[in-house]
């Protein structure tokens, strides 16, 4: 039975009893993070797109544990030069691995990495991850705005669980993100990306009531507590 535990803002470690996947591991830096990125134990690495609350501490964790990178192609490369194993793919794209079959989706977001000295590396597309373990499908949306597609990523794919950003300002707030749960029909919703800082402060309550009226089942996860499904 594969287990998901909320990391914090947009981090979650997915793992059954042989594969551990980490996805977007921002954890240095991040105030509600609880876990430090050296004690992160992982055959894979999820990254959506580039920006350094989602890249974070992922081409360190990656390195320290030998683990391959799954991101979009232009965000692997750069992970590649940094010494990492990678596996490049791009949206609508979906592959094989020994855990199971991950696609990418499109996301309505940026990608770019701040190196400093006034230099911003271009990372491609942003994207969402569909990763099927076990025979359950999860959903990572990524950063994104709400888009008409999630009806057909809803229709075309059975959805355990749906992890949804809800922070408003930078991605979808609390309404946008209900309506994204009615476009998905997934079994189970779980909120991210949102109490981080103070521009994306929104009620993840508000959120569950929200989805709840729909008649969606809402889990709202505390840093460091897990979902078994």
């Amino acid at each position: 039975m594969p287990k998901l535990t909320f990391l914090g803002h947009d981090a979650f470690l997915l793992e059954n009893n042989e594969t551990r996947l980490v996805f977007d591991p921002f954890l240095s830096g991040n105030p509600l993070a609880q876990e430090k990125p050296e004690n992160i134990k992982a055959d894979y690495v999820l990254l959506t797109h580039g920006h350094g609350d989602h890249l974070g501490d992922g081409i360190e964790i990656a390195q320290a544990n030998d683990a391959t990178i799954i991101a979009p192609f232009e965000l692997a490369t750069y992970c590649s030069k940094k010494g990492c194993n990678v596996h490049p793919m791009h949206i609508g794209g979906e592959f094989n691995f020994p855990f199971g079959r991950v696609k990418l989706t499109i996301a309505h977001h940026g990608s770019g990495a701040d190196l400093g000295d006034d230099a911003l590396a271009y990372m491609g597309n942003p994207c969402g991850f569909l990763v099927t373990m076990d025979g359950k499908t999860v959903y990572h949306a990524g950063d994104t705005g709400l888009f008409l597609d999630m009806q057909l990523i809803g229709e075309m794919n059975s959805i355990d669980i749906a992890l949804l950003p809800i922070g408003d300002n930078f991605t979808m707030g609390i309404d946008d993100a209900v309506k994204a749960t009615e476009f998905l029909n997934p079994k189970t919703v779980v909120p991210m990306h949102f109490k981080t800082f103070q521009v994306i402060d929104t009620d993840p309550h508000l959120f569950r009531d929200k989805a709840s009226e729909k008649g969606f089942n809402v889990t709202i996860l505390d840093v460091g507590k897990s979902l078994e499904y």
